[in-house]
């Protein structure tokens, strides 16, 4: 048994130092006060329990004393002067006292030199002490101090450690994070003490190697368990699946959860109700149901969490039925249902149009939650039933079921059905209930102001939103973007905006593009530029279309370094260039004579399998000609030659000119070749490019060894005919 230790009061401050280490330390005298701590003893008050040691100076009435003392360097300084007196010997309760003081103070080295010297004092209750001090230390959560002891414990070779009270520390350890060479350094130190670990311990280990996302080393003492004489249990499984499951490791733990459902494993409630709701919340509900149906064959109860996930579930996804035989079977256990039970429930009713049923369902349950009534009476607003939302808003209100959700619910619906002579009057009877405006509130009162084209007030409530730096929902955003902007308030469109995406709120696609067509219309291109990071930024993307727009604006005003921005900002965002950006791409460094980037573009368009219009080519390759780049798009232009509706005879002249100027002949005469093929004349430049270069002077011998240049010859049968 482990010794009890003697009654002394503890007085505990905030820790002062933190061990994250095992210190093997020898045990040297720790009699000297911490030089951290500089509280120093009051004299007169020391004397005095000096005088009454002197007088009855035994092992108990030092333990006594020490305990009445609240400064710990005075207990340290009355411990050292018993230490001195010739007449005194310590025992294993005056160090364990002394000890223990210390170790509610975290100073741990000394712990540990007491400890130390405890044991070479040679006393036959050291063991007992130690094991005592080990315990102590746990109940009062002190798990560095705890270590500390542990060391000493099994550096003394001493045998009567308990798995039991290595299972609690450890345990403790996982609870407070206290890391992985902690619950490491006494795993190791129980091998040493020969302590042959059980499932608790794995388990213990394995919660351990999880927080410190030691995954495989996980997968691995999972699967030594039964090498190591331990059957996995419920606990086991438990840590096992929700463990992986929280790491993103789902497929490692569906095997686990087929192994559970192939061993057939006597699994306790705790298990189903960490796992079930995780199973649901990672959308693998299938597996989840057959847990249950695994549960409901053990016969265990679910508890209220696996209730309210399931009814969820079959709420969504409109299988009332079995919902509403689950509320009744929770009643009939006796749990009684949350008001998000009814929520869910009201939900799916509403979502199959059967509202009468779920009034019902409230009166029948005699709910009175607010929240259960908000989603009916949100259900009726979506239905149009503007009788049904009248009568169950007063009814509401005259039993007191309303807060400030079912208020803005009602708000809502009477501004966005232009009833504004009714909501001002509601909104003064919302704050004499206590129910003061809200986002929410301000939000519907924009989206009415803005079906009734009030848009300076619209603006007006906004700005007041911005003020109390709240959010509008996402509806009352987009609505307010695209009402602005239909009546020209482009500027103040942008604002709202700029406002919101500060804020990580998304605008939809469609309002986003209105707003970029609208700034690209009243020639604000430097804002239009900034659209896209901040979408971006608020978790939203510019489509294809909206870079488009983009580009087109910046194309007109010479914006190419702006252009490579946007491109650049496509890239960061995944957005892939569609034919129409790279062709205003092409245009705008065809006309800013930027070579190089246009061969860059040219070449990656042809490349992901679009084709240049024909004059964006021509364009281009006339740049690229004034700049003797047009070797760098050749393969390219090869490509672009199969299309006989984007290759012309102009472009043909112009790209054999400038290969020939370039050097690359032999490409020229395949031009050459090609253009004739498809019946098209040379222009009289290219005519006399050809003529005067003598480089196309290769003839081939006929029998009589004539040679005969078959290039001239073709010219001249061209131009015999013109």
């Amino acid at each position: 048994m482990i010794a009890k230790l003697p009654c002394l009061r503890i007085f505990i401050r905030p820790p002062l130092i933190t061990s994250a280490y095992i210190s093997s330390a020898s045990g040297a005298n720790y009699i000297q006060p911490n030089p951290q701590h500089h509280d120093h003893p009051n004299s007169s008050q020391f004397e005095a329990k000096v005088q009454s040691l002197k007088n009855n100076l035994h092992p108990e009435t030092l333990i006594h004393v020490l305990s009445s003392t609240q400064d710990l360097n005075s207990s340290l300084q009355l411990f050292k002067w018993v230490s001195l007196q010739t007449r005194f010997r310590h025992t294993a309760d005056t160090y364990s006292h002394i000890i223990l003081r210390l170790g509610m103070e975290c100073r741990v080295d000394e712990v540990e030199g007491f400890c130390n010297e405890m044991v070479r004092a040679g006393f036959q209750e050291s063991e007992q002490a130690l094991l005592g001090l080990i315990d102590g230390f746990i109940r009062f959560r002190r798990l560095d101090e705890a270590l500390r002891v542990l060391f000493v414990l099994n550096s003394f070779s001493y045998n009567k450690l308990s798995i039991a009270l290595v299972n609690r520390l450890l345990g403790d350890l996982v609870k407070e994070k206290k890391g992985i060479k902690s619950v490491l350094f006494v795993y190791k130190e129980m091998v040493k003490a020969s302590i042959v670990p059980t499932t608790e311990t794995l388990n213990h280990l394995l919660e351990g190697l999880f927080d410190s996302d030691r995954i495989d080393a996980v997968l691995d003492q999972y699967k030594r368990m039964r090498k190591k004489g331990c059957c996995p249990n419920s606990r086991t499984f438990e840590i096992m699946v929700s463990g992986l499951i929280g790491k993103d490791f789902l497929d490692e733990a569906l095997v686990v959860l087929n192994e559970i459902m192939e061993t057939g494993c006597e699994l306790e409630s705790d298990f189903f109700s960490r796992v079930i709701p995780l199973l649901f919340k990672v959308n693998k509900p299938e597996v989840g149901l057959r847990l249950f149906e695994k549960m409901k064959t053990l016969k265990v109860v679910p508890d209220l969490l696996v209730y309210e996930v399931l009814i969820e579930y079959f709420s969504k996804n409109l299988c009332m039925d079995d919902a509403i035989s689950l509320l009744n079977e929770m009643i009939n256990v006796d749990l009684k249902p949350s008001d998000c039970v009814y929520v869910d429930l009201v939900n799916g009713f509403c979502m199959l149009n059967k509202l009468s049923e779920a009034k019902k369902l409230l009166e029948d349950k005699q709910v009175m939650e607010a929240n259960s009534y908000s989603a009916l009476l949100s259900g009726y607003c979506q239905a149009g039933n503007f009788v049904e939302v009248i009568r169950l808003f007063r009814k509401m209100v005259e039993k007191n079921i309303t807060n400030r959700s079912s208020w803005n619910i009602f708000v809502r619906y009477l501004s966005e059905n232009g009833r504004s002579d009714v909501v001002y009057r509601v909104l003064k009877r919302m704050i004499v209930s206590t129910s003061l405006p809200d986002s929410d509130t301000y939000s519907a009162l924009i989206v009415g102001k803005c079906k009734s084209n009030e848009l300076d007030d619209a603006l007006k409530l906004f700005h007041r939103v911005s003020e109390e730096r709240w959010i509008v929902d996402s509806s009352c955003y987009a609505t307010l973007i695209e009402s602005l902007c239909q009546v020209g308030k482009i500027q103040e469109a942008f604002e709202v905006f700029c406002y919101m995406s500060f804020n990580k709120c998304g605008l939809s696609a469609s309002s986003l593009s209105m707003l970029i067509r609208g700034l690209c219309l009243i020639g604000k291109v430097d804002k239009v530029k900034h659209l896209p990071p901040l979408a971006y930024y608020s978790g939203k993307s510019c489509s294809n279309l909206d870079y488009g727009i983009i580009m087109k604006s910046l194309s007109k005003l010479s914006k190419g370094n702006d252009l490579l921005v946007i491109v650049a900002r496509m890239v960061v965002e995944g957005c892939p260039l569609d034919s129409e950006c790279y062709n205003e791409l092409i245009r705008s460094m065809s006309e800013n004579h930027r070579a190089i980037e246009c061969a860059l573009f040219l070449n990656l368009m042809v490349d992901e399998g679009f084709v240049p219009d024909s004059e964006i080519l021509r364009d281009s390759v006339s740049c690229l000609a004034r700049d003797f780049r047009l070797h760098m798009v050749l393969p390219t232009i090869k490509k672009v030659f199969r299309d006989d509706e984007v290759v012309n005879p102009a472009i043909c002249n112009i790209l054999i000119n400038g290969v020939w100027k370039e050097g690359y002949r032999d490409e020229a005469r395949w031009l050459l070749d090609v253009m004739l093929e498809k019946g098209w004349v040379p222009d009289a430049t290219t005519h006399r490019l050809l003529v005067n270069s003598g480089g196309y002077e290769e003839g081939s011998s006929d029998e009589n060894g004539n040679t005969e240049d078959e290039i001239m010859s073709i010219l001249s049968e061209g131009f015999s005919k013109v």
